[in-house]
């Protein structure tokens, strides 16, 4: 789960940018949770909230990728900014941080 200033906008671009169907529950205080499924993998996006979920409060998640140079150019392309990496973990094993629109950290991880 990460905490996103607009939910259902994060989804959205998640679902658009991984081909998958956003799902929705809107709380009866109209506090929208979001998500996407993908590989059996949940992530969610839950109303961010300076005193309990502030943004960028979230841990970061990692995805699992077959060549990181070209997810990291598509992540790029689509509107993700450049965090931190790619950096080398051990030998075969590289890491990269991006920033969704959103303000959302995520990792990639691979040869």
């Amino acid at each position: 789960m990460t905490f996103a200033v607009e939910p259902e906008a994060s989804a959205q671009w998640w679902g658009e940018l991984l081909d998958v169907p956003v799902k929705l529950d809107i709380s009866n205080t109209g506090a929208v949770y979001a998500w996407v499924e993908i590989g059996g993998i949940e992530v969610g996006f839950h109303p961010a909230d300076d005193e309990r979920n502030p943004r960028g409060g979230s841990p970061v998640v990692y995805w699992a990728v077959d060549d990181i140079d070209q997810a990291r150019q598509r992540l790029l392309a689509a509107g993700c900014e450049h965090h931190r990496g790619p950096l080398t973990i051990e030998p075969g094993r590289q890491i990269a941080q991006l920033r969704d629109p959103f303000g959302t950290i995520i990792g990639i991880e691979g040869p």
